[in-house]
């Protein structure tokens, strides 16, 4: 029997949080500090969200670990020592625990545990949150903590059950070694999971086999051991640096170059790339202030990078396959590798073009392509993520008036700030479509979310408010700010995740705020200190008048 089993559930909370990721864990924490009873409801059966279930072989962050961590508290954070520039899974599922105990969080999370529905009572305004076990909970709030990418998804595949041999997907990857050593190992897709798996998957299996339809932009990460002395160099003013990066597009903290990436000469541009490639990780986009913005500045970083997978890929087939040419760069997740383009030197890896030779099926021992049919002894799905809505839709959310999310959203997530839905009165989302989000560093936006939140419940006790909502106006004010500012990058241009483009039928509605971290943060705190503007407020008299 686990410990969900044996801890109930209390009929009635002030906050009830669904997901014990890093955003459901410092959520708890705050309500705390306000003295609301909470609760999390997590499916897991440890803490740690996307870093709990993403498992696979060389998953590692592409943020630097000096800043994926949280800020809110000065000895957790001088405390922590990173063993790596970019750490790997096992070692932020460390980390995460070690929050979750620090500050004796356990307690107050139900693990193995799922909502299935919620739906808002006006009468009470109170949530009736139902999980899978059949468990009823009444919450006068509920905070959505479920993350952007946690709904994985298979590929629409013909005969992808008749498969025989090992399946697995990256974002569900077993909470064991899985050992491919001389097994013929198949990986369908080449995102950001894939470009980290393959390599170290080629180095243990027989033979790997990629199959390929979109060819995606990787940099370099150049990870290391952490150096004693550039830990000291953020340790030593830990709190300056992280104003600094909240301030920043990305909330991460690196060196912006201002000018055009048109306004200096060839030499000095490649020169500046160059550097950016070498010094390794995602600061590559921050070589030039337009790469996202003009099509001709942002053509001189993506040949940039295509002539270095021509330079380190040998066959110069495979080279060109690898080289991204439907996408600006940058404008899909750009990736962070160790060693990806090298890894097609070796004898067992071999590249599949999807859009030359398409898959068919896959069958009882393999897959047939429209060229050829291959066995394998296990099957990679690196295939994604029902990214940004795929769970929050899992849920079955009925609002004021019977309003449903999944109608509400069927033609695309719309939501005042990323932090409300307006017909869903006291439902918060951590980091939800309409915020940075997936754009920056996720724990600076989560820290960001959740402060705002506590502010907002703190506000409403001290004035005696039992009810928030976003009005209909403020969010199609901020859905049509955001589609703006879309419009004005290059992002848009792409089939990516952001727009939804990985999902068959799902509307293409470019879903975080590109607008930037720092410019949220202010537009943020403008409307909590003009009152809540864009929100309306039940009193807690009326509220208990219709009880």
């Amino acid at each position: 029997m686990s410990e969900s089993e044996t801890k109930p559930l209390p009929a009635s909370l002030d906050v009830i949080i669904v997901g014990a990721g890093f955003g459901g864990m410092y959520m708890l924490h705050r309500l705390r500090g306000l003295g609301l009873s909470a609760r999390i409801l997590e499916g897991a059966d440890g803490v740690g969200g996307t870093w709990y279930w993403n498992r696979y072989p060389g998953a590692r962050c592409d943020v630097e670990s000096m800043q994926y961590s949280f800020s809110f508290d000065e000895a957790l954070q001088q405390e922590w020592q990173w063993s790596e520039r970019f750490a790997a899974q096992p070692e932020i599922l460390r980390y995460a625990n070690h929050v979750a105990d620090r500050f004796d969080l356990r307690r107050d999370i139900h693990f193995e545990t799922r909502v299935a529905s919620a739906r808002f009572d006006e009468a009470a305004s109170r949530w009736t949150i139902t999980t899978d076990k059949g468990q009823v909970v009444s919450a006068r709030f509920c905070v959505m903590a479920t993350g952007c990418l946690s709904a994985a998804r298979l590929p629409d595949i013909p005969g992808i059950r008749d498969y025989t041999g090992e399946t697995y997907h990256t974002g569900f990857w077993p909470h064991r070694r899985v050992d491919f050593a001389g097994k013929r190992v198949a990986v369908i897709g080449t995102g950001s999971s894939a470009i980290q798996a393959i390599p170290v998957i080629a180095a243990e299996a027989a033979q790997v086999t990629v199959f390929q339809r979109t060819p995606n932009f990787s940099i370099p990460s150049r990870n290391a051991p952490m150096d004693a002395e550039y830990e000291g160099w953020w340790k030593r003013d830990y709190r300056e640096k992280r104003q600094q990066a909240r301030m920043m597009r990305t909330g991460i903290l690196y060196a912006l170059n201002p000018l055009s990436a048109l306004e200096v000469s060839e030499e000095e541009r490649n020169a500046e790339y160059e550097r950016r490639w070498t010094n390794g990780g995602t600061a590559f986009m921050g070589a030039f202030s337009d790469l996202i913005l003009n099509k001709t500045a942002n053509d001189t970083a993506a040949e940039f990078v295509r002539n270095k997978i021509r330079a380190t890929v040998k066959d110069p087939a495979t080279a060109e396959a690898l080289a991204p040419k439907d996408h600006p760069i940058g404008t899909k997740r750009i990736c962070v590798d160790t060693h990806y383009y090298e890894t097609y030197n070796r004898p067992n890896v071999r590249l599949v073009n999807l859009r030359q030779t398409p898959i068919e099926t896959i069958t009882a021992t393999g897959i047939r392509t429209s060229a050829e049919s291959l066995e394998f002894d296990a099957i990679v799905f690196a295939t994604g993520f029902d990214a940004m809505t795929g769970a929050l839709l899992k849920i079955d959310f009925e609002g004021r008036g019977g309003r449903r999310l999944s109608a509400e959203w069927e033609h695309g997530p719309r939501s005042y700030l990323g932090l409300m839905v307006a017909g869903f009165p006291n439902l918060l989302t951590i980091t939800g479509p309409g915020s940075p989000s997936v754009l920056s560093n996720m724990i600076v936006s989560i820290e960001q979310h959740v402060d705002w939140i506590a502010g907002l419940l703190g506000d409403m006790q001290a004035r005696g408010r039992t009810c928030v909502e976003a009005t209909d106006t403020a969010q199609e004010d901020w859905v049509r700010h955001g589609e703006e500012v879309a419009n004005r990058t290059l992002y848009p241009s792409a089939a990516s995740w952001y727009m939804g483009a990985n999902i068959p039928g799902k509307p293409r509605v470019f879903m975080p705020y590109i607008g930037g971290v720092g410019v949220y943060r202010e537009k943020c705190d403008e409307i909590a200190a003009g009152g809540y503007t864009g929100f309306a407020f039940t009193p807690a008299r009326v509220a208990a008048a219709a009880e």
